[in-house]
């Protein structure tokens, strides 16, 4: 099994640019806040999550247009995920505009902006969310360029779902190795040495296999630079499965933390159906916990919303491409 394929896909990195950066005006949200959209998107309370709200994103345009239509109850469970922070993945289109972008706007808003690197050369083996950067030269460019544009401001970035897991299921060839171990460094260093940014390196699920045989390749991949770890990115394990792999995993990484996607792990895992499909688009999933720093265990950091609720896995259930938004099932998701 795979941990996140279809995790991201193409990304409209322009548009979603463009939309965050129209909210200069964007207050901590302890007060009124001017109406974005349509949609009446606000940030959250700071002393429940310090994630920064989109209030521009999919969802957003989501329920603007539900309410348009007289639509009122799905409206009203579209912004369940809409009002939520979720990372915006940096797509390899004018990546330092994007970093930039995002994180100014958060930093208006007070909060911090969660980001997603998802362009390692090789990636996704193919598959649905298949491609990535051109050679190792071109994804050192990329993440240069979003470094340039985040600079001093706050952000959490999680960095290249599958990219080290897909090195130890044999997904992607050997050829490969040495090359993504070195990118995978370069990125945690550079990233890393920003001055109020954290780095969290992703490190597969709790469904995929077990922490023996991932902790060595971490390590390689620079896991000790980095801030923690990320699991459960795009998948549905439980936050409490989560734990318990993060955990055992942690303590052979020097005791890293780790941060949490409980995006859509509501009801837990899909167990019908081929087991190696059952992470693209399953059905009867749900929300999970929603964003915030305040965890079930010290070691989690956060329980963050990696993969957007909504944006398709890929095409596969009568799904549109990977990352393309999906409202009939952003509304299952919503309505669990």
């Amino acid at each position: 099994m795979y941990g996140s394929r279809g995790a991201a896909g193409a990304r409209a990195g322009a548009a979603v640019l463009g939309a965050a950066l129209l909210i200069a005006g964007c207050s901590s949200g302890d007060k009124d806040e001017p109406d974005h959209g349509g949609a009446r998107i606000t940030q959250q309370p700071k002393n429940i999550t310090p994630f920064w709200v989109n209030p521009d994103g999919k969802a957003a345009d989501q329920v603007a247009a539900y309410e348009k239509a007289g639509k009122k109850a799905e409206a009203a469970q579209i912004r369940r995920i809409a009002q939520q922070p979720t990372a915006e993945w940096i797509s390899p289109e004018n990546p330092e505009e994007q970093a930039r972008g995002f994180t100014e706007a958060a930093e208006k808003a007070d909060r911090t902006a969660v980001l997603v690197l998802y362009n390692i050369p090789h990636r996704d083996c193919g598959q649905y969310s298949g491609g990535g950067a051109a050679d190792g030269d071109t994804y050192r460019s990329f993440v240069d360029a979003v470094a340039e544009g985040v600079e001093d401001r706050p952000a959490t970035i999680v960095l290249e779902p599958d990219a080290v897991l897909h090195l130890v299921d044999g997904c992607t060839p050997d050829e490969f190795h040495e090359e993504r171990y070195d990118l995978l460094e370069y990125a945690v260093g550079k990233l890393g040495s920003l001055p109020r940014t954290k780095v969290y390196l992703d490190a597969g699920n709790a469904g995929w296999g077990h922490p023996d045989q991932i902790f060595e390749p971490l390590k390689w991949a620079g896991i000790d630079k980095a801030d923690g770890f990320a699991v459960n990115v795009s998948n549905y394990y439980t936050t409490e499965d989560s734990i318990a792999y993060g955990k055992q995993l942690s303590a052979k990484v020097g005791g890293k933390p780790f941060v949490i996607d409980t995006s859509r792990n509501g009801n837990g895992p899909y167990t019908e159906g081929a087991e190696s499909e059952r992470w693209c688009n399953p059905p009867g999933r749900a929300l999970g916990e929603t964003p915030t720093t305040e965890t079930a265990d010290p070691l989690v950091d956060a329980y963050l919303w990696i993969k957007r609720p909504g944006e398709s896995d890929g095409e596969c259930k009568g799904g549109p491409k990977a990352g393309e938004w999906w409202p009939e099932y952003a509304l299952k998701l919503a309505r669990g």
